[in-house]
C-alpha cells in the first residue's frame, strides 16, 4: 500500500513537473514571440537602405537566462546563450547584416564598441588612401600646369610662324600674278610653235609625196609614149580623142600583185585582250556633238568633225602625257558637218556636211581648196581612193559619187539604193568601194567601171556604216537596231557572224589594224570591242550620250571614241 502510494506520489510529481516544464515552455514561446514582434516592429519603422544599430534591452535575454536557470534547463540555457551570441560574433567577421534591410543586432556594448572600433580603422584607412590620392592629384595638377604652359608657348610660336607663313604667301601671290602676263605670252609662242611644227611636217610630206608622184608619172608618161609608138594609126587617134575629151582625168592605177603583198608593209599589233583597255585620255573636243574622228594615216593627229559646222586637229597625247593640243580648225559649211577623211598623204582633210557639199582642206595653209558640189541632199560620209587622186561620197539622195580630184568633176554617180546611202568605204589597193544604205542592204562596186558586183542582204533595219578589213578579206556592218554581222567579201549571200549590241542603234563600226578587234559606237553612250573570233563583247563606259564615231590607233593598242556629248576619249 505505501508503495502503490509512494508510486502515485512520484507519478503526480512527474505529471506536476511535466505541467510546469509545458507551461514554461508555452511562456518561453510566447516570450520569444514578443521578441520577434517587437525586432519586426522597429524593422518596419526603420527608414529603409539605412544600417541602424537598434539598443536591445539587456532585461530580455537576463530574464530569460533567470528562468531558464530556475527551472533547471540547463541544456536549454546552454542552446539559448549559444544562439543568442552567435550574431554577435558573426558581426565581428562582417556576417551580421541581413540582405533585405541592411539592420546589424548587437548583443550588448563590447561588441557595438569593437564594431566602431573597426569601422573607425575603416575610416582612418580610407582617409590615408584619400589623402596620398589627393597628393598625387596635386602633383598631376602642377605637372599639367607646367604643360598647359609649354604648349601655350608652342602655340604662340606656331602662331607666329603661320602668320609669318601666310605674309610669305600673300607676296608670292602677288609675285606670281606679275608673272602672269608673260606665262600667257610664253604659253601663246607655244601653241604657236607647236602649230607651225605641225604645219612644216605636213608641208614636208605634202613635198615628198608630190615628189614621188612626179617620178610616178614621168615613168608613166614614157611608158605610154613607148606604147603610142609602137600603136597603129587607128588605135593613136582614138586614144588622142579620150585625152581631148577628159584630159584633166586621172586613170585610175591598175593593182596587179594581190593585196596581201601589201600588208606585209604592215606592222600587225599583238593581240590585246578587249577587257584590258581603260580609259586614259578625256578631250573636250567640241561643244556641240561630234559626228565623227578619223586618225592621220602617219602622225598622232585626231580629226573631229562636229554639229558646230567646224573640223579641228588635235595632237594626241604621247609619252605618259595626259593633256591633247588642238592644232588646227576649220570653218566654212554652212550646216552640220556629218564626217571626214585624211587624204592618203595626210595633207588634206574631206569633209561633208548637212549642206550637201564636200569640201577638201589643204591642212598646210589650213584653208578650203576644193568644193564639191552635185548631191541634192546631205552628204553622210566620203572615203579616198589608196592613190590619193578620187573621192567618194555618199549622201540622202540615195545615190554614191565618185569625185576625180585632179579635173575637179564628177566622174559616177553609182544608184543601186532605193533609200539613203549612209556609209562609203575604199578598199586599201584596190579599185573595190563599199556602200550601205537605209535600204537594209551593202552594196560592192567596182570604182572603173560603176559596176556593182555584190550585194550583201541580211539586215532587218536600215544599215547605219560598214568598212574593210585591213586584210580586205573581212567586212563589218551595223544598223539602227544594234546588230552587227560580219561578212566575207567572197561570200555575200550570208553573213559570218552575227553580234546583238541593242536595242539602241550602232553608229559606226571600225577594224583594227590586224583584223582580230571590232569596235563599235553605240547610242547608249557604250563603246563595245568584239573580238571577230569568237564574238565575246567588251563594254566600255565613258561618255555621257550616245557614242557617234570610233577608231584604233595605227598599233591597235588603243580606241579612239567620240560621241553627241562632245567629248573624245581615248582607251588604252
Amino acid at each position: 500500500m505505501s508503495a502503490r502510494r509512494k508510486e502515485r506520489a512520484e507519478g503526480e510529481i512527474v505529471s506536476e513537473e511535466e505541467d510546469r516544464r509545458s507551461v514554461e515552455d508555452e511562456d518561453f514561446e510566447e516570450v520569444m514571440k514578443e521578441v520577434a514582434f517587437s525586432t519586426a516592429a522597429r524593422k518596419e519603422n526603420a527608414p529603409p537602405k539605412q544600417n541602424i544599430i537598434p539598443h536591445i534591452p539587456e532585461v530580455v535575454d537576463d530574464f530569460l537566462r533567470n528562468f531558464l536557470r530556475r527551472a533547471g534547463l540547463t541544456q536549454t540555457l546552454n542552446s539559448f546563450e549559444a544562439e543568442w551570441y552567435s550574431p554577435a560574433q558573426k558581426l565581428l567577421t562582417g556576417s551580421l547584416t541581413m540582405a533585405g534591410t541592411g539592420v546589424f543586432f548587437i548583443p550588448d556594448a563590447l561588441t557595438h564598441r569593437q564594431l566602431l572600433l573597426s569601422e573607425l580603422e575603416t575610416v582612418h584607412r580610407e582617409t590615408d588612401q584619400l589623402r596620398q590620392e589627393v597628393l598625387v592629384s596635386g602633383d598631376s595638377l602642377v605637372r599639367m600646369q607646367r604643360e598647359r604652359d609649354f604648349h601655350w608657348l608652342q602655340y604662340r610660336r606656331v602662331a607666329e610662324d603661320k602668320n609669318r607663313l601666310i605674309e610669305d604667301f600673300k607676296q608670292l601671290k602677288k609675285h606670281l600674278q606679275s608673272y602672269a602676263p608673260a606665262l600667257r605670252q610664253l604659253d601663246d609662242k607655244y601653241q604657236a610653235a607647236l602649230r607651225q611644227k605641225m604645219l612644216i611636217s605636213l608641208q614636208k610630206d605634202r613635198i615628198q609625196n608630190t615628189t614621188e608622184e612626179r617620178l610616178n608619172q614621168e615613168k608613166v608618161s614614157k611608158e605610154r609614149s613607148t606604147k603610142r609608138s609602137n600603136s597603129g594609126d587607128k588605135s593613136s587617134s582614138k586614144s588622142s580623142i579620150r585625152h581631148t575629151r577628159h584630159q584633166e582625168d586621172t586613170e585610175f592605177p591598175v593593182y596587179s600583185c594581190p593585196l596581201s603583198s601589201h600588208l606585209t608593209q604592215v606592222n600587225f599589233e599583238k593581240v590585246k585582250s578587249p577587257s584590258s583597255f581603260s580609259l586614259s585620255c578625256t578631250i573636250r573636243a567640241h561643244e556641240l556633238p561630234i559626228s565623227c574622228i578619223d586618225l592621220h594615216p602617219q602622225q598622232q593627229i585626231l580629226a573631229s568633225a562636229s554639229d558646230d559646222c567646224s573640223w579641228r586637229l588635235w595632237a594626241l597625247p604621247a609619252n605618259g602625257e595626259k593633256v591633247a593640243q588642238m592644232v588646227l580648225t576649220g570653218e566654212g559649211h554652212s550646216d552640220w558637218l556629218s564626217g571626214c577623211s585624211f587624204h592618203p598623204d595626210g595633207v588634206k582633210l574631206a569633209t561633208t556636211s548637212g549642206d550637201t557639199t564636200v569640201r577638201l582642206w589643204d591642212l598646210s595653209h589650213g584653208c578650203c581648196v576644193l568644193t564639191l558640189s552635185g548631191h541634192s541632199q546631205p552628204t553622210w560620209g566620203c572615203s579616198f581612193h589608196s592613190c590619193g587622186h578620187f573621192l567618194a561620197s555618199c549622201s540622202a539622195d540615195k545615190t554614191a559619187k565618185l569625185w576625180d580630184l585632179k579635173s575637179q568633176r564628177c566622174r559616177l554617180t553609182l544608184r543601186r539604193h532605193t533609200a539613203s546611202v549612209n556609209s562609203v568605204c575604199f578598199l586599201s589597193f584596190s579599185n573595190l568601194l563599199l556602200t550601205c544604205s537605209a535600204d537594209k542592204t551593202l552594196a560592192m562596186w567596182d570604182a572603173r567601171l560603176g559596176v556593182c558586183t555584190a550585194t550583201f542582204h541580211g539586215h532587218q533595219h536600215p544599215c547605219n556604216h560598214t568598212t574593210f578589213s585591213l586584210a580586205g578579206n573581212a567586212i563589218a556592218s551595223c544598223d539602227s537596231r544594234g546588230i552587227i554581222k560580219l561578212w566575207d567579201i567572197r561570200k555575200p549571200a550570208l553573213a559570218v557572224a552575227t553580234v546583238d549590241a541593242g536595242p539602241l542603234a550602232a553608229n559606226q563600226v571600225a577594224f583594227s589594224p590586224s583584223g582580230k578587234m571590232l569596235a563599235v559606237a553605240s547610242s547608249d553612250a557604250v563603246v563595245r570591242v568584239v573580238e571577230v573570233d569568237s564574238c565575246m563583247v567588251s563594254c566600255l563606259s565613258g561618255h555621257s550620250d550616245a557614242v557617234q564615231s570610233v577608231s584604233f590607233d595605227h598599233k591597235g593598242e588603243s580606241v579612239m571614241s567620240a560621241g553627241s556629248d562632245g567629248v573624245v576619249n581615248i582607251w588604252s
